[in-house]
């Protein structure tokens, strides 16, 4: 007896999307609720589960085919017997014994299912899935768990390497990828992925349909790293997360909305929306693309909440892990350029939000101070909004005030 292996129901924002990878193949076993297959959407990454416990019959949707919700993409036989193959390692161990090599009566551990991240990793370092326990939904093996077997491998066989290796040698470079042949011109074209086609999308509409203008100011971040140095290791002990700089910046542009609410508005036809809220959205690069999940309601969160959240955001979002609901919305948008050493840059608006600010790269620069020149440590920050709504002035006075609170960075307890 057969079961449809449908795809999952889709919001209403959503109307189609294309499956990622299938996670098993016709003839393997499965349980009720293991991943089978991912379908990728304009917006986030949905999981296909399976319905019922069987053996994978038939895949009539492969990787790479546009679906829409609730379409049967394979069937499950839930008649035929779950029937592991059993693994090379316990073949080769009968045949050492003399034993027959048919080990259907054997019970021979089952592998986790495992997120793609993990996966990778996984094959990196020739991990085995069924030495792993998941801590993902239903068991799910996540890159955080291969992260910490890695760890623990590494504890307990740093002695016996100790013992055995010769003094350190200096490491050996990896050798360059050898050159194409001579007259040939290699190139690789790959479908755009409906994430990045939908952030192309984005962008694109938000350059042609507002009128987007850039501000910069720079901000000595000096008074910040010391508070953070001061503080890093209690409050780390305290709240189980590092104090970053995003929770500064987080604070600083609450504040600076609260006195310039058209930064925090957004158009909507001819109407001017003004929120009275703060749903901040923080910018993260993934291998699928740029995803901006949403700190609702920013203004009632404490630091140490911010950083937890952002951290949750971002390793969730390496796996494709973020909700509809995490990633739509938002008032107001920070996207941080500087993890990857970026200077200076002019970020694009996040539709329809009216401004998006731009942190960069810390670097040591001599600063003029009390008619004394001193090496302090400075960001570029840059403001883009959109001058239908903002002005000029306002652009300035925000960015002005954000620099003044992170130079003062007690404002931000006080709300001065």
């Amino acid at each position: 007896m057969s079961t449809d292996i449908t795809v999952p129901v889709f919001p209403e924002s959503v109307t189609e999307g294309t499956i990622l990878a299938w996670h098993k193949q016709p003839g393997e076993p499965v349980t009720r609720g293991e991943l089978l297959a991912e379908v990728e959407t304009d917006k986030v990454v949905f999981e296909v589960p399976a319905p019922v416990d069987g053996v994978l019959a038939e895949i009539t949707m492969p990787a790479g085919t546009a679906v829409k919700s609730g379409e049967v993409v394979g069937r499950l036989d839930k008649s035929a017997k779950m029937t592991p193959k059993p693994s090379q390692a316990a073949t080769e161990k009968c045949a050492r014994d003399g034993a027959p090599t048919d080990l259907r009566t054997e019970t021979i551990p089952k592998a986790a299912a495992v997120m793609p991240a993990a996966k990778r990793l996984m094959e990196e370092h020739g991990l085995d899935a069924r030495k792993l326990s998941g801590s993902g939904k239903g068991g799910r093996v996540l890159k955080e768990d291969v992260q910490k077997q890695l760890d623990i491998n590494e504890t307990v066989t740093a002695p016996a390497v100790a013992k055995s290796k010769p003094a350190p040698m200096a490491p050996v470079p990896k050798p360059a990828a050898p050159p194409a042949p001579a007259g040939e011109r290699p190139e690789k074209r790959v479908p755009m992925t409906r994430l990045r086609a939908r952030v192309a999308e984005r962008l694109v509409e938000a350059q042609r349909t507002a009128a987007i203008l850039t501000t910069f100011n720079e901000v000595n971040m000096q008074p910040v790293m010391e508070l953070r140095t001061r503080h890093r290791e209690r409050f780390e002990q305290e709240h189980g997360v590092r104090l970053g700089f995003m929770s500064f910046f987080v604070k600083a542009a609450i504040e600076a909305l609260r006195h310039f609410p058209e930064v925090n508005a957004s158009i909507d036809g001819h109407d001017i929306v003004y929120h009275g809220f703060y749903d901040i959205g923080i910018a993260v690069g993934t291998p699928r693309g740029l995803v901006v999940p949403v700190l609702r309601d920013a203004d009632r969160l404490t630091m140490a909440e911010v950083e937890l959240r952002i951290r949750d955001f971002g390793e969730r979002a390496q796996n494709g892990r973020l909700t509809l609901e995490e990633i739509t919305g938002g008032t107001f948008t920070i996207t941080n350029g500087g993890v990857f050493g970026s200077l200076l840059s002019t970020p694009i608006l996040n539709p329809p939000q009216a401004a998006i600010l731009g942190m960069h790269k810390i670097q040591e620069r001599p600063v003029a101070e009390k008619g004394q020149v001193v090496i302090r440590p400075i960001m570029y920050l840059a403001l883009s909004y959109d001058h239908r709504l903002i002005d000029g002035r306002e652009a300035v006075q925000f960015l002005v005030m954000i620099k003044d609170l992170l130079e003062d960075p007690a404002r931000l307890l006080l709300e001065v």
